[in-house]
């Protein structure tokens, strides 16, 4: 009993040390993206201010930075881990009734 406590608390620990470092991943992009639209701003306004190209990569990066904030800090229920593995013991389970049911 002890030894399942003890892998149990190891998956813990794993699950809380990807998930951190998912967030330090994205505070490093998020970081990125603020640097380099700002390089592309400041280039755009100096030397072509006439046409506002900067917008594009901004705003496409900007879609792919929200995405990725959204499944690191679990903004959308289905997209988390946390659902996968209560679907897949749901199914299990289901499977299980099922094959108990005809037995």
């Amino acid at each position: 009993m002890e030894l399942i406590m003890e892998n149990q608390e190891y998956e813990n620990y794993k699950k809380a040390q990807k998930k951190v470092s998912d967030i330090k991943g994205f505070y490093g992009h998020l970081i990125t993206y603020v640097l380099v639209n700002a390089v592309l701003i400041f280039i755009n306004l100096k030397y072509t201010p006439q046409y506002l190209w900067f917008l594009w990569p901004m705003l496409s990066w900007g879609v792919g930075l929200l995405i990725n904030g959204i499944i690191v800090f679990d903004a959308i229920p289905f997209l988390n881990k946390n659902w996968e593995e209560r679907k897949i013991k749901e199914f299990i389970e289901e499977e299980k009734s099922k094959q108990n049911k005809y037995e």
